[in-house]
């Protein structure tokens, strides 16, 4: 028997490392076409004498000054909204618990909007989103609470607040001045296109902060991925834990939100898709936020190639698939 057990967690593991893998080598793949293609086209030794630092004045611009940061910003994007859609998922114990559908999104949105638009213009947004986020959840889970502390109560309560903050939104963006109202409308559709280095030095400092929390907490997120009774049977403190992952997981939508606007559909799909692939009987972490590096990543270069020289935000796109994918959730749970 254990000779047996010990074979199927060693073909398990194996799915895993070879389904991550290749998740990396298509999100290699697509970083690629994002540096060689577009408007100004560059060849691979142009592009390697560039980021050597030994390239043409143009070729550096664009490439290091422009391309790169946009290609990391999404990949440490969709790596915190794919880990924060995986905490969300497993507290939830719900396919459809995500920060864009239960409003987290839409609050780290607001925050920011509101420090755009109200106290400071030309600060960054991020301490808005951070702010707007952390209150949702103070929001959510109040509201929850009066009406019955339930997982479903806490879903309908985000989703009630999301539309309400998505009015609020609307609101702010009349009272803007006409110049504020125009960049804010644009990052509120999801956009990677003003990403900067700066941006990416942010966003890898937070994602890794918070990703430290998550990696301190592990052991008591697989056992609340057990069940509660069993969590509280091995000793896991249900209350603090699952507080701290919440904090954790609108912490990283959020630092997305700040930089990119809210962004759908990838802390949705990214921990089901990377659940698939890797046959794991959980939610993996550490392949949910591969496999939301890798959407992100390639939906940005579609967003950016498929129309050209039109380029669309990637939130619209990932807005549109990320629809179709909850049809598709939807019509699949009612056979």
């Amino acid at each position: 028997m254990s000779s047996a057990v010990h074979r199927v967690r060693s073909r398990r593991r194996t799915r895993h490392g070879v389904a991550v893998a290749i998740t990396v080598a298509v999100a290699l793949v697509a970083a690629v076409v994002g540096v060689l293609t577009g408007s100004f086209q560059a060849s691979p030794t142009e592009v390697a004498s560039a980021l050597q630092g030994d390239g043409d004045a143009r070729t550096t611009l664009v490439v290091v000054g422009m391309r790169m940061p946009r290609i990391a910003a999404a990949l440490l994007i969709g790596a915190a909204l794919g880990l924060a859609g995986a905490v969300f998922q497993t507290l939830a114990r719900n396919p459809l618990a995500s920060p864009d559908i239960v409003g987290f999104s839409a609050g780290s949105a607001t925050g920011a909007l509101i420090g755009l638009t109200l106290i400071a213009p030309t600060a960054s947004p991020a301490p808005g989103a951070w702010i707007g986020g952390l209150s949702t959840v103070a929001v959510v889970m109040l509201i929850a609470r009066k009406a019955g502390v339930s997982k479903e109560r806490t879903i309908l309560a985000g989703i009630a607040l999301a539309i309400l903050l998505a009015a609020v939104n609307d609101y702010l963006l009349t009272r803007a001045p006409l110049e504020i109202a125009r960049n804010a409308s644009q990052w509120l559709y999801g956009s990677l296109a003003a990403t900067s280095g700066a941006d990416v030095l942010t966003l890898a400092a937070s994602v890794g902060v918070l990703g430290i929390g998550i990696v301190a907490v592990h052991g008591d997120f697989r056992a609340i991925e057990l069940g509660d009774d069993t969590a509280r049977a091995l000793g896991v403190r249900l209350g603090r834990v699952r507080l701290f992952l919440i904090v954790v997981a609108a912490l990283l939508t959020g630092t997305a939100t700040a930089v990119a606007g809210p962004i759908g559909f990838v802390a949705l799909a990214a921990p089901q898709l990377a659940r698939r692939v890797t046959g794991a009987s959980g939610i993996p972490l550490v392949a949910s936020a591969v496999t939301g590096a890798t959407v992100l990543l390639v939906a940005d270069v579609i967003a950016q190639r498929a129309l050209a020289p039109l380029q669309i935000p990637v939130g619209l796109l990932t807005g549109v698939v990320g629809g179709a994918y909850l049809f598709w959730v939807v019509a699949r749970g009612r056979r």
